[in-house]
């Protein structure tokens, strides 16, 4: 369903407008999507004789088991809090006080409290204190596994990774199977995705309604911040909000800087929101109180055209190779400016596959092929090399049997379109 309807005009300019939201968890059914995620991981460990995986990410802990605590405050503090899968067992090593919140979880054997191997904690004694860990967890794998265990590492530290394998364990990098199992959506998750996405929506309403001339970057973006929060959406991952000369390059980060009368406001969501997934679209509006110029609306126009026409390719079987073929051409003025990909996966973060440009394929790109369950998310920047302005837009989309599925739901700006 739309959550937005077209309502009179403000200031010069259409608003949209949320009709309703539903509840967040509604129709969902969390168990199992706890289950098929995990399940999911543990196939692509057998794929690959991993006998046990360590996780400190903790976006990736949650996947594996729904446990969710202080995940800025972990990804920066690593390892703080980390989790232990084997093929029959699941064990999280929980922060300080914290053990209490994994209660409940299913996908949890056994939670005990986590030895952190960090200098932050340790500080000179680092070097000691990773001993020690890597001794117990050495006593615990080989328990569980045998002493010769193949196991799998993600965003550990190096003192930790050296001696696991002075240990006698065969290491390996555990991203691949991770993001192979993250990569495939269940029906379930897809409803997580889509709660998501709606209450993001609302919030980016609320923003294009509080856009006045006069009002700063800052200020704009914190009304998509509060709403998120409000929804129980978790937070957002960057801070890419621009207007007028701050919209061309992209990627600057949204600043003290004030709106100024007629110009063009980009937005990049990167919400991570509603049971921890991805709300990934763009958009881009217009100031007011007057109408858009038609460099403005050309260069909305021409970003439109990119991301429709690389959605329309999209179908699965399709290889990363051929869609990087067939993706739109991007105009030779355009071209410096461009988006660094053209598509990229995305779940509980923008994930794999990366999609690249045709001239971008052969330095950086990689073959693969895309599959019914993904989530891809399609991107344009469209902005002259030195240009006054420019324009982010972006739709999310879900790869089905058929094609694809639009699961992005906010409307385009008709007053740049037109």
């Amino acid at each position: 369903m739309n959550n937005f309807d077209w309502h009179a005009e403000r200031n010069g300019r259409p608003r949209a407008m949320m009709l309703e939201t539903a509840p967040e968890s509604a129709g969902i059914d969390l168990a199992a999507v706890r289950r098929y995620r995990q399940a999911s991981i543990r196939s692509e460990m057998a794929r690959r004789n991993i006998d046990a995986v360590i996780l400190s990410d903790p976006i990736n802990i949650r996947y594996a088991t729904e446990a969710r605590n202080m995940q800025v405050f972990s990804q920066r503090n690593a390892p703080s809090r980390y989790l232990l899968m084997t093929a029959a067992r699941s064990i999280l090593f929980e922060f300080t006080g914290c053990m209490h919140l994994a209660d409940g979880f299913e996908t949890i054997d056994e939670v005990r409290p986590a030895f952190t191997a960090s200098f932050v904690a340790a500080g000179p004694d680092i070097a000691n204190r990773e001993k020690r860990w890597v001794l117990e967890m050495t006593d615990l794998i080989s328990n569980l596994t045998g002493p010769t265990a193949t196991v799998g590492l993600e965003r550990m530290n190096a003192g930790v990774s050296i001696g696991l394998k002075e240990m006698g364990f065969n290491i390996v990098d555990a991203q691949e199977s991770i993001e192979m199992a993250r990569a495939i959506k269940s029906d379930e998750e897809i409803k997580c995705v889509i709660a998501s996405l709606r209450a993001t929506e609302v919030a980016v309403g609320k923003l294009r309604d509080a856009l006045v001339p006069g009002i700063t970057e800052n200020e704009l973006w914190s009304v998509l911040h509060k709403s998120v929060i409000e929804q129980n959406g978790d937070y957002c991952e960057t801070r890419l909000l621009n207007a007028g000369q701050r919209s061309n390059p992209w990627f600057q980060e949204t600043s003290h800087n004030v709106i100024g009368a007629n110009e063009l406001v980009a937005l990049d969501t990167d919400v991570v929101g509603c049971h921890g997934y991805y709300s990934d679209f763009s958009r881009t509006f217009h100031a007011g109180p007057g109408t858009p110029t038609e460099i403005q609306k050309t260069l909305y126009k021409v970003a439109y055209e990119q991301v429709h026409h690389n959605m329309n390719i999209l179908k699965p079987g399709l290889s990363f190779r051929e869609y990087a073929d067939m993706a739109w051409d991007i105009p030779e003025k355009y071209y410096n400016n461009r988006y660094y990909l053209s598509s990229h996966g995305v779940g509980m973060t923008g994930e794999y596959p990366y999609l690249y440009h045709h001239g971008d394929f052969p330095d950086a790109g990689y073959d693969g092929i895309i599959e019914p369950g993904m989530t891809i998310c399609v991107e344009s920047y469209i902005g002259e090399d030195g240009g006054d302005c420019g324009v982010k837009l972006e739709e999310q989309v879900l790869i089905t049997e058929d094609g694809v599925e639009l699961l992005s739901r906010f409307p385009f700006e008709k007053s740049l379109l037109s």
